[in-house]
């Protein structure tokens, strides 16, 4: 899978303040834990991916990154990981599969990573609640009708949403994904929004600037 927005928007926006150990769920090819790796400069990052191929591509990813003293890939889904990681950690993301149904793409790779097969919502959320910390967070990207369903799904696993970032791709667009923080206590929800860009294409907005300019070569 291709480098897409939504782990981008995810890697920037997620709170790296105070985290000295993070967990990526589903890390792919790692670019996730990298971007983490270069935001939170004394973290150790783990990821955790349940394909093979795609774990090893974070492995070789990971070791040429100027960070790769402090990032490594397990080959495992999370729903073992759980049982054997002695880590607790401040920082959980995941840009996780969110079709729960429907017509299976031809491609095996891409169905993996879309469908919630290998690792349905409440998976993710018991092995979030269980892996972080009393004061951790966790955050995810998911488009904005999956987003609404899995935030008043976290309810469930006692993990409440504290923040919130509606994402447009262009002014008067509909909200197209969602950007949550989930903690264990209830906090008041801070909202916030976020359009990527102008009319024109690649005329980024301010704000996306502001938010990912660090992350990419050239914008």
């Amino acid at each position: 899978m291709k480098i897409g927005t939504d782990g981008i928007l995810l890697g920037a926006w997620a709170d790296v303040s105070g985290a000295g150990t993070i967990l990526d769920i589903g890390t792919g090819t790692g670019v996730i834990a990298i971007i983490l790796a270069q935001r939170a400069e004394q973290a150790i990052i783990h990821g955790v991916e349940i394909e093979p191929d795609a774990c090893e591509q974070a492995n070789e990813n990971m070791q040429r990154s100027p960070w790769a003293i402090r990032l490594t890939a397990f080959p495992s889904p999370i729903q073992d990981f759980v049982h054997s990681s002695k880590t607790k950690y401040d920082l959980i993301v995941s840009n996780p599969p969110f079709f729960s149904g429907g017509t299976f793409s031809s491609s095996q790779d891409k169905t993996s990573v879309r469908h919630t097969i290998k690792l349905p919502h409440g998976d993710l959320l018991t092995g979030a609640r269980n892996l972080l910390k009393k004061d951790g967070k966790f955050c995810a990207i998911l488009p904005h009708l999956e987003g609404l369903r899995f935030k008043e799904m976290a309810g469930n696993y006692n993990l409440f949403c504290s923040r919130m970032m509606e994402v447009r791709s262009k002014p008067g667009k509909p909200i197209e994904r969602l950007l949550l923080q989930f903690e264990r206590d209830i906090k008041p929800l801070v909202k916030e929004e976020l359009t990527i860009q102008h009319e024109s294409h690649n005329n980024w907005t301010q704000e996306f600037l502001a938010l990912t300019s660090d992350l990419y070569a050239s914008l």
